[in-house]
């Protein structure tokens, strides 16, 4: 329910109202069933954009952070973020990570369509980067087809730091669902794993037309806070 009133009452009409969007390929999209969407990370504001342009609902997997402020501004953040669809995760690795992987399996499970940014960040620079490989253990698990989509401008809207958008016009590209039944029972072969995930991000990078760089985005983010220091 909360969902619906964030989507349809409070975010979706003005959104829809200042940024004119573009959308290219959502006959790709299951009309039911499990689905895992897979897209490049360009912008905080693309777990907003996205889902608003799907007729079903979404499901995210965000960082913990944004569940565990303390005060009243953690409990509107909590609620926020638990309206728009996005379920809490820790990114530290380990065991944390096969907790990530489980909620997202129950959310297949339940039929929903999971969204996924398969970078693990938002680009630092606004190129496309080196693909984590849940996403491609997940497909493998569950046997969910694998919907491509490419945000455009998005990072344009509304650049890292920046609270405030700037109104531009969005782009969300859709690509054909990729059906990876031919791995099937391979999902702790971390080769196979590999592949499956490269071949994602060759489909993302056809679709953004981004640059594509066989690094970690986070590696660069660390990088870079390094440097700083």
């Amino acid at each position: 329910m909360l969902y619906w009133f964030f989507k349809h009452i409070l975010i979706g009409p003005p959104l829809r109202l200042l940024f004119p969007t573009t959308i290219v390929g959502d006959e790709h999209l299951p009309e039911s069933g499990p689905v895992i969407v897979v897209s490049n990370h360009l912008s905080f504001s693309d777990s907003f954009f996205l889902p608003l342009h799907v007729k079903r609902r979404m499901t995210f997997l965000a960082k913990s952070e944004y569940f565990t402020k303390p005060g009243l501004n953690g409990w509107f953040q909590r609620s926020f973020f638990g309206g728009v669809g996005q379920l809490p995760i820790d990114r530290s690795g380990g065991r944390a990570s096969q907790a990530a992987l489980d909620a997202g399996l129950k959310v297949l499970g339940r039929g929903d369509i999971l969204g996924l940014y398969p970078e693990g960040t938002r680009s630092p620079d606004g190129r496309l980067h080196r693909g984590r490989t849940g996403a491609a253990r997940m497909a493998l698990e569950t046997g969910a087809p694998v919907v491509p989509v490419a945000m455009i401008n998005t990072e344009k809207a509304q650049p890292t730091g920046q609270k405030i958008p700037k109104l531009v016009p969005i782009g969300i590209h859709f690509g054909e669902a990729m059906d990876f039944s031919r791995y099937e029972g391979m999902a702790n072969d971390h080769a196979v794993l590999r592949a499956v995930t490269d071949e994602i991000m060759y489909a993302l990078m056809e679709l953004s037309g981004q640059e594509y760089v066989d690094v970690y985005a986070s590696t660069l983010k660390d990088k870079g806070a390094v440097a700083k220091k």
